[in-house]
């Protein structure tokens, strides 16, 4: 009898079009803070390698490239990286690491030559070029060395 009063539920619910159905913002994608390594491996001796161990990335899950020109990424001391001009292609990420480097598609650099992340607790804000915040990611921990947002 159970089984019956499910596929019943199940179907009016499926007829009145609210079953499983995305919400609109799903359907679309975002651009969102996708992995912060904030403790990067080693000992923190500022070495340009270490800087770019820690990292956030940067990932598009919608149907078209989006460009992040002006786009700020930061952190709770507010750190601030400002993207330059860039466009992050549909289904893509970017990483954003710390230290010093020459920016391509997949990678770009803030020259930074002190870590930005906390390896115990901070949040990351990416931001569209007006000041809108687009996500938001925290973490609070030293058992990993990393956060999938």
């Amino acid at each position: 009898m159970l089984r019956v009063r499910t596929l019943a539920a199940v179907t009016a619910a499926a007829a009145s079009g609210i079953l499983l159905l995305p919400s609109q913002a799903q359907a679309a994608g975002s651009v969102h803070l996708y992995k912060i390594y904030y403790d990067s491996p080693g000992t923190d001796n500022r070495s340009n390698s270490s800087l770019n161990a820690e990292y956030v990335q940067i990932r598009n899950t919608t149907g078209a490239a989006v460009n992040l020109r002006g786009w700020t990424l930061t952190d709770a001391a507010n750190h601030k990286y400002t993207f330059g001009t860039y466009t992050l292609g549909k289904g893509k990420i970017v990483t954003v690491r710390t230290g010093r480097g020459t920016n391509t598609s997949a990678n770009v650099y803030q020259n930074r030559g002190a870590y930005v992340w906390n390896n115990d607790r901070d949040t990351a804000k990416l931001r569209r070029s007006n000041g809108t915040t687009v996500d938001t990611c925290s973490y609070n921990s030293t058992r990993v060395d990393y956060k999938w947002c």
